[in-house]
């Protein structure tokens, strides 16, 4: 069974590599979803309760990115590399992590999967 949890954070950023516009700071609502693969126990029916993906995922990664400055702690912040970022923050806490999908922008995503680590 794949369970899947979403959350949304406020950050600014700026792409110290990128050479157009986004090259200067400036901030975004990121929404991303966190994706869950478990068995399902037989003795509660759930694989997992929310409030335990949510409680992971708030002292992971929102208590320490949101209304933040990502480049405190991503070197080259893409949305690519905020993906990766959650993914190291949650693959040991969470039970069956399969998928990070970040979206920048509300029409415009990244899906990280855990298959090349490093990108």
């Amino acid at each position: 069974m794949i369970i899947r949890q979403g959350f949304t954070f406020e950050a600014a950023h700026r792409l110290p590599l990128h050479r157009g516009k986004c090259f200067n700071l400036h901030g975004h609502r990121y929404r991303f979803t966190v994706s869950l693969e478990l068995p399902i126990d037989p003795g509660t029916g759930m694989t997992l309760d929310f409030a335990d993906v949510i409680a992971v995922v708030q002292e992971n990664v929102l208590e320490a990115w949101d209304h933040r400055n990502l480049n405190d702690f991503l070197e080259n912040p893409t949305a690519e590399n905020i993906a990766l970022g959650i993914w190291r923050r949650l693959a040991g806490p969470l039970p069956g992590l399969t998928e990070i999908e970040l979206w920048e922008t509300e029409d415009s995503s990244v899906i990280y999967r855990g298959e090349s680590e490093g990108g």
